[in-house]
């Protein structure tokens, strides 16, 4: 299946202004799942571009901007294919298949920092949430438990679009039943970890399968969680569609906590009276087939 993203940035100033460096976390995570067939990045004004991989191995453009300018756009467009059609193409670990457990062998030390709960003071909320989820012990069947959990998010909380930057902390999310991908990405992940499962926050794409009825997101970036399940991997759980993550769904980055994801860091020198305006376009379809 091919998939087609645009994603363009514009951020428009009063008067002409000197740019800092920026990091663009804009290019599809490649591997055997998702690859890509091509690709296009354009950014003014004149610049010099580099690349890098991150602690995480997520692809970083850095840009070092030679002239000022009274906007700036930057303008991604990828063409992926992708071959996880069937997230259900694993089978876990015998030893996976109750909760709580733990990790074994070097994978133990690998997960420990996608272990550790960003918000402490939360856990009291997380607890309550969950529990519904578990028998009178605290335990349950693993995928049973994060597909229900996963599930139950679209059908307890509202959907809301939020362009400020920022994430709701978890206990925010539950008190007002209401949030954006971004927060539910990190609730559920907070859960994940309450839990003693790795986890880790997903910035990419939720393509639409049909143009005249977009999917959640289709028009904006999208996050979702990644559970490390021993004999599946990294698996992705969307708490906004309450589906699994798999053929609609492309990731960018992955990384501990949600700051680490963001898809444009930048700025600019000067105060904040100088910024104008900023207009953001994301399209991301399924391509159609040829005939």
């Amino acid at each position: 299946m091919l998939l087609g993203i645009e994603h363009i940035n514009i951020y428009r100033y009063t008067r002409l202004v000197e740019l800092t460096n920026h990091k663009l976390m804009l290019r599809p995570a490649e591997s055997h799942e998702v690859q890509i067939r091509s690709e296009c990045l354009e950014i003014d004004p004149a610049h010099v571009l580099r690349w890098e991989h991150d602690v995480f191995y997520n692809s970083i453009a850095l840009v070092n901007f030679t002239d000022k300018a009274d906007e700036l756009r930057i303008s991604s467009r990828y063409t992926v294919e992708q071959f996880n059609i069937n997230p259900f193409n694993f089978v876990l670990e015998i030893y996976t298949n109750d909760l709580p457990f733990d990790y074994q062998g070097s994978e133990a030390a690998d997960l420990a920092p996608y272990l550790t709960q960003h918000h402490p003071d939360d856990t009291p909320a997380i607890k309550e949430w969950v529990k519904p989820f578990l028998d009178s012990n605290g335990r349950g069947k693993t995928l049973e438990f994060l597909l229900a959990l996963n599930e139950s998010v679209p059908k307890q909380f509202g959907y809301s679009r939020r362009d400020e930057p920022g994430v709701q902390t978890p206990a925010e999310t539950l008190q007002t039943r209401s949030g954006t991908c971004r927060d539910f990405a990190l609730l559920f992940m907070e859960a994940a970890r309450y839990m003693g499962l790795a986890a880790r926050y997903v910035s990419g794409y939720l393509c639409s399968s049909d143009a005249d009825k977009p999917d959640i997101a289709s028009d904006a970036t999208h996050a979702w969680t990644e559970i490390y399940l021993p004999g599946a991997g990294w698996k992705g759980f969307d708490p906004t569609s309450g589906i699994l993550a798999a053929g609609l769904h492309v990731r960018v980055a992955a990384a501990r906590e949600p700051s680490q994801a963001t898809p444009i860091r930048g700025s600019y020198l000067g105060d904040a009276t100088l910024f104008r305006e900023m207009e953001v376009t994301v399209n991301a379809r399924v391509v159609p087939a040829k005939t």
